[in-house]
């Protein structure tokens, strides 16, 4: 068509040199019948085309629902008249038009790419237009665009568009008001849908997700808290209720909270590519067996000197419990001011803790206690009304029944 048009606008009329070849009753082979192969599939019955597909993710029911042939590559490219592709580029889909393809497709065959350029060889595909075995081929999207250049420029037989596949009025539109009502729905439900950066929320998940996106983030802020040394590894287990979420923002929210107090910003969006770029590696588990607790999560941050591992659930299906630390037992809220002491369980610590934060002006809010074992290693909690200088905490260091101590801080927000 696009030959024609010049032609004739230059005053030619050359109708017996530009002979077409009709759609009805041709075969149309989709590569990739998801949700554009589909549609494309039904426009083209809507021309009387027989149509297949080959899909390794298509099942024989939905095949038979779409009326479509469920075929494996080599038999489609076979049988096609035309290929069009509408697949993404990974590394299975990557040349998957090359020229061992090319060889097995009919002579005439005509190529249609609308979909990600580096699904065709453009190499083998110009060799197979210059030697007659492919008719034409209409491309959309090349391997590198801009494209600027391209050696399938001014091949006979080829036409090229520069990316337009939604370049039209009501598409635009379309994406404008698809927008807007993505915008609405995160403001009002907290669903978030086609986001390429974080995880898809739904809006049903959205109020289920959210105390459980809290108590990620207040673990791996504990667990960031602690950290002396670079941290190579974060494992997240589920276990309870928790097993049968959408995990994805629970990981983002733990990721954020382990890095935020080693970097100026972080976030949901940004901790999980900040953590692939450092290196540290990512890991879940979910555990099909009985919980002493209806929901629960376990974060295990491993670093090159050691590895801390803390649990926390949900009082009330919305309350974040800190339940569990290096296996002791152990249940507190996330205080927005907290000392965390690790000591020996001996008579007259908690005198001792008392006295000397009771001479700094110190209150004490709460105080949370655990041990392994009578006269073995325990852990503290204490809540502080008040900050707790460098000074005293030094001065808590001191105590001699007292292995470690932190100060920890937690936004209410958080």
């Amino acid at each position: 068509m696009p030959e024609a048009d010049r032609s004739t606008q230059e005053g030619l009329w050359e109708k017996t040199r530009f002979v077409g070849t009709e759609l009805t009753g041709k075969v149309l082979g989709i590569i990739g019948c998801g949700n554009i192969g589909s549609i494309v599939a039904d426009r083209a019955q809507g021309l009387k085309m027989k149509v297949a597909a080959f899909d390794p993710y298509l099942t024989e029911e939905r095949a038979e629902s779409l009326g479509v042939r469920k075929l494996e590559l080599k038999p489609l490219l076979a049988e096609s008249d035309f290929i069009s592709l509408h697949t993404p580029l990974t590394e299975q889909t990557k040349n998957i038009i090359n020229a061992e393809a090319l060889i097995a497709t009919k002579r005439g065959v005509r190529i249609i790419n609308c979909a990600r350029g580096g699904l065709i060889s453009e190499y083998d595909l110009k060799a197979a237009l210059e030697n007659g075995h492919v008719a034409g081929a209409a491309l959309d999207v090349f391997s590198e665009e801009p494209a600027r250049n391209n050696i399938l420029f001014g091949v006979p037989g080829v036409i090229a568009t520069p990316h337009l596949g939604a370049s039209t009025m009501e598409a635009q539109e379309k994406v404008a008001l698809q927008i807007a009502e993505q915008m609405s729905d995160f403001l009002n439900t907290g669903s978030v849908s086609n986001a390429i950066n974080m995880p898809a929320v739904s809006a049903e998940e959205a109020p289920i997700l959210k105390p459980y996106i809290k108590l990620a983030g207040l673990l791996g802020s504990f667990a960031g808290q602690l950290a002396d040394d670079a941290i190579e590894k974060v494992e997240i287990e589920f276990e309870g209720l928790a097993t049968e979420l959408n995990y994805a923002p629970i990981v983002s929210s733990i990721l954020a909270g382990v890095l935020k107090h080693t970097m100026d910003s972080v976030n949901l969006v940004s901790a999980p590519l900040i953590a692939h770029s450092r290196g540290i590696d990512i890991s879940t588990i979910r555990h099909d067996r009985v919980c002493d607790y209806q929901t629960l999560l376990r974060v295990s941050v491993v670093s090159k000197s050691r590895t801390r591992v803390l649990a926390g659930t949900l009082f009330a299906g919305t309350q974040a419990r800190l339940v569990d630390v290096q296996g002791i037992k152990i249940e507190a809220e996330f205080a927005k001011k907290l000392l965390y002491i690790r000591n020996y369980d001996s008579p007259g610590f908690i005198g001792a803790l008392g006295t000397l934060l009771g001479d700094e002006g110190i209150n004490i809010a709460t105080f949370h206690l655990g041990r392994r074992e009578n006269g073995g290693e325990a852990l503290a909690l204490v809540e502080v009304e008040g900050d707790v200088s460098d000074a005293v905490l030094s001065d808590v260091r001191s105590l001699p029944q007292v292995v470690r101590a932190n100060y920890l801080t937690f936004q209410s927000d958080q």
